[in-house]
């Protein structure tokens, strides 16, 4: 494996030599947001991560980021991306958070599908154990993604 980037047919930049992990949630408004804000914050550079949905938002939802606020994670610039085929192929695991959503299915991904509550249109009291959950997943996958 090289660590140097590369251009793909399709003209992005992959880096190889480190696992990406794409989170996929209709909205790309909340859970999505926080498990790759959280990913990103707790993995560095250590993990390429992508987050985006099938009919994403026009912003993140406030609670979301006034609860990743009180983690010291600023998610207020993050915008909800939408969800195409490229982000998929350039992923090594794609993680679906219980929405309904499905995705392209390319052979040698890894998919899982973790079964969250919907945080929209909740206040940030309801959002917290939902943060936090995603918080617990999140430390299990870097420990998967980054042992030897």
């Amino acid at each position: 494996m090289t660590e140097s980037p590369a251009t793909t047919e399709t003209g992005t930049t992959e880096t190889f030599g480190k696992p990406s992990v794409l989170f996929v949630c209709v909205h790309n408004a909340g859970r999505s947001q926080m498990a790759a804000a959280y990913l990103a914050h707790l993995a560095g550079d250590a993990v390429e991560v992508r987050s985006a949905g099938s009919e994403p938002a026009d912003r993140v939802n406030p609670a979301v980021v006034q609860a990743m606020a009180e983690e010291g994670i600023d998610v207020s610039a993050e915008t909800p991306k939408v969800l195409t085929i490229d982000a998929v192929r350039a992923s090594d695991v794609v993680i679906t958070m219980g929405c309904g959503d499905t995705c392209p299915v390319f052979p040698g991904k890894r998919y899982l599908d973790w079964k969250l509550d919907d945080p929209a249109g909740q206040g940030v009291e309801a959002v917290r154990p939902i943060r936090d959950e995603i918080r617990t997943r999140i430390e299990a996958l870097i420990g998967e993604l980054t042992r030897p």
